[in-house]
């Protein structure tokens, strides 16, 4: 959900011909920390021998990353390459890096521009940090 405005944004800027699905993929639940990683939704297209592009808001530890990236190899696909908007090195729990970049953020709580907080502030024409009283 929370890389709805930067895959719209993104797709508007790709020329070539595209099929678009999504994954559904949830770690936080409520809180600030990552927990539980979910599959809410699978994909409805067919990856096998597909050039894939996985677009994710924000690479923080990796481990959504890793799960989703075996998910798909398992599929099959033709190539599979990475976008995020964001990234957290300094939480990097995983051996994993994505192919292309937006910013690098500190390690601090994010939120704006689809990124949220208890499923609040995704509507946020920017990206901001998330004061600590409003979570402790």
């Amino acid at each position: 959900t929370g890389t709805v405005p930067f895959l719209a944004d993104l797709v508007r800027h790709i020329t070539l011909p595209m099929r678009l699905d999504f994954m559904g993929v949830s770690s936080y639940g409520s809180g600030i920390t990552p927990g539980e990683l979910v599959f809410t939704k699978e994909l409805r297209l067919d990856a096998r021998e597909r050039d894939v592009l996985l677009v994710d808001d924000i690479l923080d530890t990796g481990k959504t990353l890793r799960a989703v990236i075996d998910k798909l190899n398992a599929m099959q696909p033709r190539s599979l390459k990475t976008c995020v908007l964001l990234e957290k090195i300094s939480r990097r729990a995983e051996a994993i890096t994505a192919n292309y970049v937006g910013f690098e953020v500190p390690d601090e709580f994010v939120i704006g521009y689809g990124l949220d907080y208890a499923e609040r502030y995704r509507n946020l024409p920017f990206i901001g940090i998330l004061k600590s009283e409003v979570y402790e």
